[in-house]
């Protein structure tokens, strides 16, 4: 059966995560807010990028955002249209020379390479050999031999990463070793996003970089309310949530079976890819949304915790200072980290397992 290949950007407009201010008017309200948001929504990335801001007299810093959002984007690209590419230019190297990057790219690749340390390789930051065979969420997406699956993880190891700080150089020790930072490059974007904002003076704002969600501020509705923050059912294409949390100056990010997928002779791969197998990952998880303060750490766990499983997933996040998670298992089990006590259930086809 010819495989079929449902596209990114169909399944990023059906919005991973639905947003909406919550609680009555105020009067109590001290924010200087526009009588209608400025928001501007363009296509970057492989993905719909959309910028909200809330604060009266604030548009202009619209365009700021863009600007910045756009100079990042165009050094993570490893498509070989875009022959400016850093990443592209590091992975041509491989095995021969070590490669000098800009400031912003070597702290991306040094986040992304701490993750891959902290998580022991379950993210890890050269998966890239096993992403290009896949290609799932391009047209030329296919199921790969086993052979070939084989040679590619011979090639996946974050240990062979080398960086030099003080020459601000990346080096990747053996020839056909790539880097992909699909999986943490829109976390550090949407971090960067929230910088202009801030130094702009907006108090109240989302940022979404196809799901990947900042919500700056209370909700414009009442200054006492956080935003509401829904979670997509991940057995929807269109926007349906299973429930929502209350959020201020937080990012959620969601990794989950129904993001971007392959179908092939009747059985659907995702894209989450499992660095030790080169195939993905199959745990009972459908999805996992992770809060945290900045979009880069929830990035980097969202992928980690997914492919830990529930109980390991459960047990790591729990662990940790700051971070909360929900995951959601294909049997429509929902799960809680200790720390979320404020997650209201909204959808009667799934089950609270945990949690009030």
């Amino acid at each position: 059966m010819k495989p079929r290949m449902h596209t990114r950007l169909f399944l990023l407009l059906s919005m991973i995560l639905v947003l909406s201010g919550c609680g009555s008017d105020s009067t109590e309200n001290e924010r200087t807010l526009a009588d209608k948001p400025y928001e501007e929504t363009e296509f970057l990335m492989g993905t719909v990028v959309r910028v909200t801001i809330y604060d009266q007299g604030k548009e202009e810093v619209l365009s700021k955002a863009f600007d910045r959002i756009k100079e990042l984007a165009e050094f993570i690209t490893t498509e070989d249209e875009e022959e400016h590419s850093m990443i592209k230019a590091i992975n041509e190297s491989a095995g021969r020379e070590p490669v000098s990057v800009s400031s912003d790219l070597f702290a991306l690749i040094n986040s992304a390479l701490t993750y891959s340390e902290k998580t022991e390789g379950s993210f890890d930051l050269t998966i890239g050999p096993i992403t290009d065979l896949w290609r799932i969420g391009y047209p030329d997406a296919r199921v790969p031999e086993p052979n070939e699956i084989e040679k590619a993880l011979s090639l996946v190891d974050y240990k062979q990463v080398e960086l030099n700080e003080e020459n601000q150089t990346v080096y990747l020790s053996q020839e056909g070793m790539k880097i992909d930072l699909g999986a943490i490059a829109k976390g550090f974007i949407t971090d960067e996003t929230v910088k202009v904002l801030r130094d702009n003076d907006v108090e109240t704002a989302i940022i979404d970089l196809g799901g990947n969600i900042f919500v700056m501020g209370n909700s414009p509705r009442d200054v006492k309310e956080k935003w509401q923050v829904g979670i997509q059912d991940p057995f929807e294409e269109r926007g349906k949530i299973i429930g929502s949390i209350p959020l201020s100056n937080q990012s959620m990010v969601t990794s989950g079976v129904y993001e971007r997928f392959l179908e092939a002779d009747g059985k659907k791969y995702h894209h989450l890819m499992n660095p030790e197998t080169g195939y993905p990952f199959d745990n009972e998880l459908a999805g996992v949304s992770v809060v945290t303060t900045s979009s880069i750490d929830g990035d980097g766990l969202s992928t980690s915790l997914f492919s830990k499983g529930l109980n390991g997933g459960l047990e790591y996040v729990n662990q940790l200072d700051g971070v909360d998670a929900v995951f959601v298992t294909k049997d429509k089990e929902v799960y809680l980290s200790d720390g979320l006590k404020d997650f209201k259930l909204k959808n009667d086809d799934f089950t609270l397992m945990n949690g009030d």
